[in-house]
């Protein structure tokens, strides 16, 4: 039987416009724009959903043609849509100017929908049921963070593993009154340091670090170096392969974790489900879309090959 999944967060419009040239800041920088449906937690889901499991998504979204564009993808992609539409509000949007080799130069984030996802939202009899129903509770730090308490405090109640994405460096830190009660944390390393305030010069300083203030099971993307995932105390390493071409990478953090909690919710640990998740993500920059139209369980066995062994830390 496939495993059911809730995911609760962000379900909006990305667009990103990316510069054909070299980037001139302060100045007018031919090229293109492009939008799509996304969100930490939306991509996710179709990530999920593309490799096979049950995804029921919540979120707020406006009543608006955007948020019909995003309820049309959840649809298209097999979720289990269920939004609190707001109709008289726009459905949030993200909107990020990219450089021609596909790296993030500036972003702005227009979401203050979210904050009408109020904690006395999850008692909703249907919202309860959705709790009760799923293997895993899966969340990102766009939502309040008195309703991400709620939302790890109800999946604790039910004995249900609930995973995170931070998002951004100012959204991470509405994590910190519920760090501990978290199974599984998905972070770079800018949103590590908002977490921590430090930063330390290698990727072994960032387990204790992340010790320090409760994480037990994280994994830490820094671009095209070396992550780092801890787990119970064991931290392990990982070079993620460097892509011939890198189309965009936007989504590739939500991929990852995708990637990495469907080995975990099918039986593999952190330290070797993570390989799964850094071939998602490898697969995920190869397009231009957040979502990789084309993943399969198949192709990800076949990214899977190209994937180093981890180094064990400690």
């Amino acid at each position: 039987m496939n495993k059911k999944i809730l995911v609760l967060g962000g379900a909006h419009i990305d667009r990103r416009g990316r510069i054909s040239g070299d980037t001139a800041p302060g100045a007018s920088n031919p090229g293109t724009w492009f939008e799509e449906p996304g969100g930490g937690g939306f991509n996710a889901a179709r990530n999920l959903a593309r490799l096979g499991f049950q995804v029921t998504m919540i979120s707020p979204r406006g009543g608006d043609p955007i948020g019909e564009m995003v309820g049309e993808a959840a649809d298209a992609a097999g979720i289990d849509d269920r939004p609190f539409v707001f109709l008289d509000r726009k459905t949030p949007s993200y909107t990020a100017i990219i450089e021609k080799d596909g790296n993030l130069v500036i972003a702005l984030a227009d979401m203050d929908l979210y904050r009408f996802f109020v904690p006395r939202r999850l008692s909703i009899r249907w919202v309860r049921e959705a709790f009760a129903a799923r293997d895993l509770i899966l969340f990102d730090a766009n939502l309040p963070e008195e309703t991400i308490a709620a939302i790890v405090a109800k999946a604790r109640s039910l004995a249900k593993p609930v995973a995170a994405i931070a998002i951004s460096p100012a959204k991470v830190v509405r994590l910190r009154p519920c760090i501990g009660d978290i199974d599984y944390l998905f972070l770079n390393e800018a949103e590590a340091r908002a977490l921590t305030g430090q930063q330390p010069e290698n990727a072994d300083g960032w387990p204790p670090l992340l010790n320090e203030i409760g994480i037990r099971n994280a994994v830490v993307t820094r671009g095209r170096r070396e992550l780092i995932a801890l787990s119970e105390g064991r931290a392990v390493t990982l070079q993620p392969p460097i892509a011939d071409t890198v189309a965009d990478v936007t989504g590739a953090g939500d991929s990852l974790a995708a990637g990495t909690l469907a080995a975990v919710i099918s039986g593999l640990p952190l330290a070797e489900a993570v390989r799964h998740g850094t071939a998602a993500a490898a697969l995920t920059v190869q397009s231009r879309h957040a979502v990789n139209e084309n993943l399969t369980p198949d192709l990800l066995n076949e990214a899977l090959a190209l994937v180093p062994a981890v180094r064990i830390l400690h």
